[in-house]
């Protein structure tokens, strides 16, 4: 069963929903002081500088059709910065996971972003928010990224994505509309493979624009967005 959220195209599940509340049930008693921020609802502060932020189903859409682009997004604030995080693609028999300073791995096993290629010859993802006039204003940046880059990937799974470019499928990825359970866990992730994160210039991933790509390409990618004016609607 699938109900809706912002738009008739932002679906709930209730896996979603289901999912949320098994791994904020095992946090409560787990870490019965730690806060949560859920994508479906679940929201505590907590007490011990710890906040856990979860996409119990990144790729709801995708879930929903039978396309295995979906995963479970889990990640650890410490006062604030991200300290660990997890993406979990079942349909895709993959774990990444990453500790602060401790890189990046996939099943296991250590992981890289691709060494930086010229604007042209990159691969890029993005994807879409679920508004009307968002789309219209996304659909107006990537008609003049597209020309400029070897080709647009559009997954459906933030998470995925930003694990793709530590993993080296994705030269780099951007969206703009993200909150921060769709990324706080594939950031670190990044990163941690040696992609550079953020957003405008000076300003830090977040809602307005998610930038990830290797370093010597992420500044192109971030100036041409940012020319286009990707950060807004």
């Amino acid at each position: 069963m699938a109900a809706t959220k912002t738009s008739p195209i932002d679906v709930v599940t209730e896996m979603d929903i289901a999912a949320e509340k098994l791994i904020t049930d095992l946090l409560a008693r787990r870490r019965p002081r730690d806060g949560v921020l859920g994508e479906e609802g679940s929201s505590s502060e907590g007490s011990s500088g710890v906040r856990w932020v979860i996409d119990p189903l990144d790729g709801t859409v995708n879930y929903l059709y039978g396309l295995p682009s979906w995963a479970v997004s889990i990640a650890a604030e410490k006062d604030g910065e991200t300290v660990a995080g997890v993406v979990i693609a079942p349909m895709r028999g993959e774990t990444f996971h990453a500790v602060l300073g401790q890189g990046a791995w996939r099943n296991g096993e250590r992981v890289h972003c691709r060494p930086a290629a010229p604007l042209e010859e990159s691969l890029i993802g993005t994807g879409f928010g679920y508004v009307r006039e968002r789309r219209i204003g996304q659909a107006r940046v990537l008609q003049e990224v597209l020309p400029r880059v070897r080709d647009i990937r559009r997954g459906g799974s933030a998470a995925i994505d930003l694990c793709d470019v530590a993993c080296g499928r994705l030269n780099g990825y951007y969206e703009r509309g993200l909150n921060p359970w769709d990324f706080a866990a594939g950031a670190l992730i990044a990163r941690e493979a040696g992609a550079l994160t953020g957003g405008r210039p000076g300003v830090p991933a977040s809602t307005e624009l998610t930038i990830a790509a290797a370093p010597g390409l992420f500044e192109p990618l971030r100036g041409l967005l940012d020319d286009l004016g990707a950060w807004h609607d």
